[in-house]
Order: structure tokens, then C-alpha cells, then sequence
């Protein structure tokens, strides 16, 4: 028995529809990854089975400076507390074996004069070492070995005193202090200047002291997989950024945007608009210089992932001249325009430029057409406006004509009466 045939043709059936219909590209959902700098420009790393804990004690100044606040405190009350109890305990033992502290020696010459106790062992102690000198306890020339314990105290009060204070010093001056200042856009843009694409940032300084020498790096790390297999979960590629001077050194008076002309040798050169937020890649920017007025070397550091990334806006200048001054608005600084900007990577541009020409043929159109409609708006206004005014310009007139009266004479008789206006 024959198949009976469909009414509908094959061609318009649901299975040759659909072999027909344009399947768009599917991308994968972004897996949510951890950054690795932070946005203060924190190292989201963590250190774990350290086995050879005792380098860390190879370097006491180092590990004292890295320490917290806190730590840095308590290290510093007890190594002064533990110095002064230390020799307190050797001023008690030469006062002991000298014989100073019985109580049924009245004559003879003490070792160190009005130490009769353990207490005061101790303030003779603190006396010495942060040399207060009261003037009541002394030592004599009678005991050799009171003068010993005399120069060495000294001595050792002398290294504490300049590790505690030289860490202190340390660690109110650390150049991650200056970082504070240096400031970078909250958002990344990316979007046609000068005919290509680019990767663009904004940075700046608050503060009027200026950073000497300021270089300004890019890298993009990702998770790569080389062509034998093996998994690199941080591979760091180098970005070069667009400067004048071979070595990006930057003038940082004003706020700066730097650049990043994606080409052939960019990371992302391969990628649009929508694979850029399918992508897991994180781009680091590193901003070094030298203190001005402390001559130490800075560090300001952050990140963006694909998320901060917007593809086709541009930063706003935020850089006027008023009254012969350059001003800088610092609540614009991280504010972007949308831009007439292709969706696709900057391969596909570079192989069909007719791309970029349509796309700002385009952006020109809606731009006119905007223009007209706002014009066109305000033609209506304004006629609507004229309307009104007119209307209220007549009922203004007569408002103001007279009005007509009527005056009636009588007649003979005084029958009829004719109206006289």
C-alpha cells in the first residue's frame, strides 16, 4: 500500500524548515572564577603545606615588616618587657652573690646601691636600659661583674631599640600607602580610535606630589592548555600598551587613559562582543613609579574581568581650562559614552573593513534621524506654544472690545420704541 502524500510540500515542512534555518553560534555560560588581583589590588592567593617554616625566621626584620599591626604590638611590648625582666634577674643575682641583699648588713659598700629586692632589681633594669637615671640606684667600681652586666644591657638595648623603631618605621612607610591615591576607572572600555580596536583604562593620582618615572604594564591571565596536554591555570601573557616612549614612561599630572591596540599580536584578537563575556580571562594592570617626596619605590595594582569590560563606550574627558587652569572633575572619572562600535573580534575587521565603514554609516543615520526627531519635537512645541498663544491673544481681545449698547427712543404717543445702537 502506497504512503498517502501530504498536502503541505516537503520543502515547507517542519524538517526542511528547520535544515534551512540559520542556527546561531551557541556559546558556553561562563564558569564564575575567583580573580586573581582583587580590585584594592590584593593577591587572592593562599599559601598552603609550607614545610620549611624556618626561612620565614631567616629574615626576622622581613617577616616583622609583613606582620599585621596587631602582631607588630604585642612582638614589640614583649621583647622590651622580656629585656628588662632578663637583666632585672641578673641585677637580683649579682646583688645576691655579692651579699647586698641581707637584711644584717649595715656597713660595707653594695654592688649597686638601694637594689634590696627583686622590684627593685627591675627599675634599676629599666633605669639603665631606656637610661632614665633617677639618681637613687647606682653601680660601684667594687663589683667587675656588675660593669659587665652593665655593657651588655647596653648593648643589647641599643640592637632592640633600632630593629622595634626600624620596623615601626618600616611599616608606617610602605609604599603600598602611597598606592592609595592612584586610582584606575572602575570599568574597562573597548571601543574604534584612530580606525582599530582598542582596550582602554583610565588611571590618575589625587594627590599633587607627582609619581617619578610612572610605567604602566598590562598582562592577561587565563586558564591555557598546551597542545601536549598540560593545564596551565595561570599563564600570564604580556599586553603591550600605545606610548610615546619606548619604555611607557607616563607624565602622571593628569588623569591618563591608556591604550591597547588589539592587533594580531593581542589576546584578544579573537575575541567579539559576545565571546569576551563567555571568556574566563582577567586583565592586570600594574601601575609602578617612584615617591616624590620619599623616594621610595610604589606598587598600585587591579583587574578586570569580562564582566567590567564594556565593549563600545568611551571614557568622557573630564579635563577642562577655566580661568587659565586646567581643572580636573574627579566624579567623571570612571563615567563612558556608548560609541558607534563593530560587535565582532578584530580579526573579522581586519579581514572585512567594510565592516567599521557601515557600522559608523550606520551610527551617522541614527544620529540624523535623532536629530531630525528632536527638531521636528521641537517644531511641534513650538507650534503648540504659538497655537496657544494666539488663542489666548484673541480671548484677551475680546476680552477687551466693547461691548455693544443699545438705546431706545421713544415715539409719538409713546407706543414704539426704535433701538439706536
Amino acid at each position: 500500500m502506497l504512503a498517502r502524500k501530504s498536502i503541505i510540500p516537503e520543502e515547507f515542512g517542519v524538517p526542511g524548515l528547520a535544515s534551512r534555518m540559520h542556527r546561531k553560534p551557541v556559546f558556553r555560560d561562563r564558569v564564575n572564577k575567583a580573580r586573581f588581583i582583587a580590585k584594592n589590588g590584593s593577591c587572592n592567593l593562599a599559601h598552603k603545606n609550607i614545610r620549611e617554616q624556618g626561612r620565614f625566621l631567616q629574615d626576622v626584620f622581613t617577616t616583622l615588616v609583613d606582620l599585621k599591626w596587631r602582631f607588630t604590638l604585642v612582638i614589640f611590648t614583649t621583647t622590651f618587657v622580656s629585656s628588662w625582666l632578663l637583666f632585672a634577674m641578673s641585677w637580683w643575682l649579682v646583688a645576691f652573690a655579692h651579699g647586698d641583699l641581707d637584711p644584717k648588713r649595715h656597713n660595707g659598700t653594695h654592688c649597686v646601691n638601694d637594689v634590696k629586692s627583686f622590684t627593685s632589681a627591675f627599675l634599676f633594669s629599666i633605669e639603665v636600659q631606656v637610661t632614665i637615671g633617677f639618681g637613687g640606684r647606682m653601680i660601684t667600681e667594687q663589683c667587675p661583674t656588675a660593669i659587665t652586666v652593665l655593657i651588655m644591657q647596653n648593648i643589647v638595648g641599643l640592637i632592640i631599640n633600632a630593629v622595634m623603631l626600624g620596623c615601626i618605621f618600616m611599616k608606617t612607610a610602605q609604599s603600598n600607602r602611597r598606592a592609595e591615591t592612584l586610582i584606575f576607572s572602575r570599568h574597562a572600555v573597548i571601543a574604534v580610535r584612530n580606525n582599530r580596536l582598542c582596550f582602554m583604562i583610565r588611571i590618575g593620582d589625587l594627590r599633587k606630589s607627582m609619581i617619578i618615572g610612572a610605567t604602566v604594564r598590562l598582562q592577561v591571565v587565563r586558564k591555557t592548555t598546551t597542545p601536549e596536554g598540560e593545564v596551565i591555570p595561570i599563564h600570564q601573557i604580556d599586553v603591550q600598551t600605545e606610548s610615546a616612549v619606548a619604555s611607557n614612561s607616563l607624565f602622571l599630572l593628569a588623569p591618563l587613559i591608556i591604550c591597547h591596540v588589539i592587533d594580531k599580536n593581542s589576546p584578544l584578537y579573537d575575541l567579539s562582543a559576545m565571546e569576551l563575556q563567555c571568556s574566563d580571562l582577567e586583565v592586570i594592570v600594574i601601575l609602578e613609579g617612584v615617591v616624590e617626596t620619599t623616594g621610595i619605590t610604589t606598587q598600585a595594582r587591579t583587574s578586570y574581568i569580562s564582566e567590567e569590560i564594556q565593549w563600545g563606550h568611551r571614557f568622557v574627558p573630564i579635563v577642562t581650562e577655566e580661568e587659565g587652569v586646567y581643572s580636573v572633575d574627579y566624579s567623571k572619572f570612571g563615567n563612558t559614552v556608548k560609541v558607534a562600535t563593530p560587535r565582532c573580534s578584530a580579526r573579522e575587521l581586519d579581514e572585512k573593513p567594510s565592516i567599521l565603514i557601515q557600522t559608523l554609516q550606520k551610527s551617522e543615520l541614527s544620529h540624523q534621524n535623532s536629530l531630525r526627531k528632536r527638531n521636528s519635537m521641537r517644531r511641534n512645541n513650538s507650534m503648540r506654544k504659538g497655537a496657544g498663544s494666539s488663542g489666548n491673544l484673541r480671548r484677551n481681545n475680546s476680552a477687551l472690545a466693547m461691548p455693544k449698547v443699545q438705546f431706545f427712543t421713544p415715539t409719538e404717543g409713546g407706543q414704539s420704541l426704535n433701538a439706536v445702537t
